[in-house]
């Protein structure tokens, strides 16, 4: 067989050893004249007896959606979660296409908003908003709600859900043996330490968050992250009419150096919270601060629930190690500027467990690296631009209060909402007006002129 019918029949790259071997066949084939090894298209062997085994680490919306496409692929699926009541620090904001995506009830939904004001240094408030189609909404959720909903939804698609906390796992030495996962189970248990227990799997998906021991046990590597803080108030039903179906977003030193605060309404009461990545010790300050700045709207309210959670800050070093793979907080997937994770956390989920399925052919064979790796490609190639552009906006409008006015500023253009709510609520790049991209652009340039003659004016005034 020469070297071309080779590569049309099996695939090769080039190697270093000076041998070549056909894998696949009773006996390695030996071919001495080239430096090439020849690897079956796909070698992945079957598996006789069951089907592939995947274990979910975590059970938030990553590992809701992951558990439920993987169990709905064929594979036989473990869930593991911990706190089955977890009410994450998180505004709960989800775009409109998340809704229709994951087929989710409105039921589920506390609050459908269609207005938001975006609140600058000085208080000057600017109504976004405006170029919502009737049926377009924000929908704000309780993550207690929207986790239990996805776990459950799993639970009856065939996945297996464990109330229990992952502590570590072995890693096998070689491409087919299975991972030994270690983890406290307390099913059937009202309290104490847990049932030390041990489960063998085939893959496993870390969606553990951001303190993710997935993460940890692959050597990952670290990220930067933000503290999010957040107080459940309940108001008095006359301020709650205020908040029906508004949201707000503060934006200042005072609330928060680098992010921003926000009042988001809820079923019976708002959630009031601010986050930081460079003054973590200083939250419960801008959390008091966001509060002041909001007093008589929420004027009578009651501190009903208090809650704090690292929010990452951009991608792990490492997301995939052999038959492990990260998703949602635990990859870092957390936009920049928004620190919107709920979507990317489900998607991500659901996209690793697809490839998943792909590559073992329904739970029909083992999966290795590479089929893993197409579930990186495809999410890098999707989402990857949109990380790179927040990220250039957080440091251009969020390094001082006058570059915060000249934000707050230019949200006050409809063509800007258009385009802002339009990529957010269904997730894809808005094609844009050339003439009114133009437009944005001069006075984009023009509310930062105006914002650094603003600041040179404070600082002569601090002299």
């Amino acid at each position: 067989m020469n070297s071309i019918a080779l590569k049309s029949f099996v695939g090769l790259r080039q190697v270093s050893p000076e041998k070549t071997q056909i894998t696949g066949q009773t006996k390695p084939i030996t071919l001495r004249h080239r430096k090439l090894k020849v690897i079956a298209g796909k070698y992945s062997p079957q598996i006789s007896g069951r089907n592939l085994r995947v274990a979910v680490i975590g059970g938030g919306p990553a590992g809701g959606s992951a558990a439920e496409t993987l169990a709905k692929g064929g594979v036989e699926t473990f869930l593991i979660e911990r706190k089955l009541d977890n009410c994450k620090p998180c505004g709960g904001a989800i775009p409109l296409c998340m809704v229709g995506e994951f087929d989710l009830p409105l039921d589920i939904i506390d609050r459908r908003v269609t207005k938001m004001k975006m609140i600058s240094p000085s208080n000057v408030a600017v109504d976004i908003g405006q170029t919502l189609k009737p049926h377009e909404y924000i929908g704000m959720v309780r993550r207690e709600v929207l986790d239990a909903y996805m776990r459950d939804r799993a639970k009856e698609n065939g996945a297996t859900v464990i109330n229990g906390l992952f502590l570590k796992m072995d890693i096998p030495k070689d491409k087919t043996s299975p991972y030994v996962l270690h983890f406290s189970c307390y099913d059937e248990k009202t309290g104490g330490v847990g049932e030390k227990r041990t489960l063998e799997v085939d893959a496993v998906v870390g969606a553990d968050g951001a303190n993710s021991r997935v993460a940890k046990s692959i050597n990952a590597g670290d990220y930067e992250y933000a503290i999010a803080f957040q107080e459940r108030i309940k108001i008095p039903d006359d301020k709650m009419v205020y908040y029906e179906n508004l949201a707000e977003m503060y934006v200042g030193d005072d609330v928060s150096p680098d992010f921003y605060g926000w009042v988001f309404p809820k079923c019976d009461h708002v959630a009031v919270g601010t986050g930081t990545v460079t003054h973590k010790g200083d939250i419960k300050k801008f959390q008091l601060a966001t509060r002041n700045r909001a007093k008589d709207k929420i004027l009578g309210g009651k501190i009903i629930r208090v809650e704090a959670h690292p929010i990452p800050e951009h991608p792990r070093p490492r997301r995939l190690s052999g038959r492990v793979a990260l998703v949602g907080d635990a990859a870092g997937y957390v936009t920049k500027c928004s620190g919107e994770g709920i979507y990317f956390a489900a998607k991500s989920g659901r996209m690793c467990a697809e490839a998943i399925v792909e590559g073992s052919e329904n739970g029909k064979r083992m999966v290795d690296e590479d089929d893993l790796r197409k579930y990186l490609k495809k999410w890098d190639q999707t989402y990857w631009p949109t990380y790179k552009v927040l990220d250039v906006l957080q440091k251009v409008f969020y390094r001082s209060n006058p570059a915060r006015e000249a934000f707050v500023e230019m949200c006050a253009d409809e063509y800007v909402q258009k385009m802002t709510f339009d990529s957010y609520l269904y997730k894809t790049v808005a094609p844009g007006n050339p003439l009114e991209d133009l437009k944005l652009a001069i006075n984009t340039i023009g509310s930062l002129v105006r914002a650094s003659a603003i600041r040179r004016e404070m600082e002569k005034l601090n002299v």
